[in-house]
């Protein structure tokens, strides 16, 4: 055997891993008591030639090739050819109930989401049907019914500033960007979105929408991207409030809040074998009316309206206005703004080429898709009952869905967690419940829009500040408290930062203050100091530092360990139990440290050093012992005195 490959063990059990390439094997054999990781595998060290990469990546390619293209991998990317095959007759009967039952719910919402995106009522309603299509096809969970949403209406809001055209092109791109991080397995990004980050997003986001409702609410005018600027509008405004539209906004939102716990009410015993059948329609009457409110408030209020203006009181409520009848155009998303002059010949709309327009979107068209997987996220953890949910499927799905959507004039979207619980408590069976939805759209479009003209903006207004009141996340600040304090700073920074600040800085702000805490943390490792002695009474510091070894804490746990050691003067080990990983600068860091004991002849000691440790530590061409028993470290402890002894006599 060659001595250069064979690991020589002294008596004490240490050896030097400085420039020798080792096996595994003879460490478990010539050391007793070998404890560390199942990864611990030092493999002999070989020159790797261009032709060897060259072969490797072929090999690499061919296997992610095979992957890609085979039947798992096509049921894995297409979920209904799991559950088509399967589709039964009491599945279509709960998917046809649920899917009206959402498109009732999503036809009043599209019409006022389309506000809060700045954009006029029939663009929610085009961005509400062919994304409900393809998600049936690509879609991963059966409760998410695909449309326009109150935080992606708002996000639209704030990054196309009103232009249908902007709009449109920001859910082609967004669902393009949606669909490229799928492909490539991005989905874990959402991870970088802390529960407190999220939630503090969620409630300046609801805020932010409730404001915006104010002005519909009260029929004034008011305008403004952020929390601030939308309420300093209003005061401004607050003069000119309408009495019908304050009355009739007032009354919606407390009739809407009075029919939500509708639901709730339950007629008869609480078995429901024991019930009659009339005990059984009541509660069923009950909850389709707290189902389907908002379409029941929409309908109503829209007939007072219309009797108001039949009997001469036309302004005494502002109303949605003229609704173009019919489906939209298919078309590619507009890649440029034409130029557009007023009858004497001066500019109104400035011509924009593809590249300004992408320009203006900035960073909206990388924020809208993160959030859009929050939120999908979020209707998939809520009803999977503790099945995985495959973030990237989703991606794929809703980005394949704005993808279509645009080419229908609709502007970004994905699932809402209002029509997720719908459709779940509506019994839905398989995404394909989505189909009726869809269709029932398309039926609105076609027959349905010269009735919307008289529904009343106060009506929409209180549809949208009911709906968005329960977003507002109060429930998460005393948990927060209790268990860890500290969390509630990103929480509240992202909160902040919001209202006062556009979204997409907003919730950046948030992830990065998020992301300084976790860096902090990384910094400043947790470090366990116990005083021991071996059974030959020689004392010993052993230090457990509680995670890798990287750049930001390498300095820290070196000062650390120096300054203890300095203080007693005792034989230091450092337990690396823990440190699963080091770099670089760990490595000289540890060189350094390594120095600095040997200068004043005190023993420095490692345990359970792990492989991948050692490599980093070993490629640095460090000098150090390693042990992986206490009975024969605590041994060389002994040892290392006795010969000092013998020196100094």
């Amino acid at each position: 055997m060659d001595p250069k490959k064979t690991l020589s063990v002294p008596d004490l059990g240490t050896y030097s891993l400085h420039g020798v390439s080792h096996s595994s094997l003879n460490i478990a054999k010539e050391i007793p008591g070998f404890r560390g990781s199942n990864d611990f595998i030092l493999t002999e060290t070989r020159r790797v030639s261009i032709i060897d990469t060259a072969k490797d990546t072929g090999h690499w390619c061919q296997r992610k090739y095979r992957q890609i293209f085979r039947k798992k991998m096509l049921y894995k990317r297409m979920p209904i050819l799991n559950w088509l095959p399967k589709y039964s007759m009491e599945d279509a009967i709960g998917d046809l109930i649920a899917g009206l039952t959402v498109g009732l719910t999503i036809i009043p919402q599209a019409l006022a989401y389309s506000g809060i995106a700045g954009l006029d009522p029939q663009y929610g309603l085009y961005g509400s049907f062919l994304g409900s299509f393809i998600y049936i096809i690509f879609g991963s969970d059966k409760n998410i019914p695909m449309g326009p949403t109150a935080i992606a209406s708002l996000l639209t809001f704030q990054i196309a500033r009103g232009s249908w055209q902007k709009a449109v092109l920001l859910c082609f791109l967004s669902g393009f960007v949606e669909l490229f991080m799928g492909i490539l397995g991005l989905g874990f990004l959402i991870d970088f979105v802390s529960g407190p980050v999220g939630s503090g997003f969620t409630s300046a986001v609801s805020l932010i929408i409730l404001t915006s409702q104010v002005k519909d609410l009260f029929g004034i005018r008011a305008k403004g991207n952020t929390f601030v600027e939308i309420w300093i509008s209003i005061f401004k405004d607050i003069h000119n409030i309408r009495v019908g539209d304050t009355v009739m906004g007032c009354s919606c939102i407390v009739i809407l809040l009075l029919m939500r716990k509708f639901s709730s009410i339950k007629f008869g015993p609480e078995d429901d074998n024991e019930k009659s059948w009339y005990h059984k329609v009541l509660n069923k009457i009950f909850w389709l009316i707290a189902t389907a409110r908002n379409a029941i408030i929409v309908v109503v209020t829209g007939l007072i309206s219309h009797a108001l203006i039949q009997n001469g009181y036309k302004g005494s409520l502002k109303i949605i206005g003229d609704i173009p009848s019919g489906l939209p155009t298919f078309q590619a998303p507009p890649f440029s703004i034409d130029e557009v002059k007023n009858e004497t010949g001066h500019v109104i709309q400035e011509y924009e080429s593809f590249f300004d327009m992408i320009s203006f979107l900035g960073s909206g068209i990388i924020v809208i898709p993160l959030i859009a997987l929050l939120e999908n996220m979020a209707i998939c953890k809520a009803f999977a009952n503790g099945k995985p949910i495959d973030a990237t499927q989703e991606l794929i799905a809703i980005g394949l869905a704005n993808i279509a959507n645009s080419f229908c004039l609709g502007y970004p979207g994905n699932g809402a967690l209002s029509r997720g619980a719908v459709n779940n408590a509506s019994g839905v069976r398989t995404p394909f419940g989505s189909f009726y939805t869809g269709v029932l759209v398309i039926l609105a479009l076609l027959f349905f829009t010269p009735y919307f003209t008289f529904i009343p903006k106060a009506a929409l207004g209180a549809v949208i500040i009911a709906a968005v009141i329960f977003m507002i996340e109060f429930n998460v600040i005393t948990p927060m408290w209790k268990s860890k304090r500290s969390d509630l700073i990103p929480g509240i920074s992202c909160f902040l930062a919001c209202l006062i600040l556009p979204l997409e800085i907003g919730i950046l702000l948030g992830i990065g203050v998020n992301v300084i805490f976790v860096l902090y943390h990384a910094a400043r490792p947790k470090i366990h100091m116990e005083k021991r002695c071996t059974p030959k009474a020689t004392k010993y510091l052993l230090i457990t530092p509680d995670r890798c070894l990287i750049f930001p804490s390498v300095d820290y746990v070196r000062n650390l360990i120096n300054k203890q050691g300095i203080k007693l003067q005792t034989p230091v080990v450092i337990d690396c139990t823990h440190i699963y990983g080091a770099d670089y600068t760990a490595a000289k860091a540890i060189e350094m440290l390594l120095q600095d004991f040997e200068s004043r002849n005190q023993p420095i000691y490692f345990l359970n050093l792990k492989p991948s440790v050692a490599n980093v530590f070993e490629g640095a061409e460090l000098d150090f012992h390693v042990f992986y028993t206490y009975e024969i470290l605590e041994n060389a402890i002994d040892l290392c005195k006795y010969r000092r002894e013998s020196r100094v006599v």
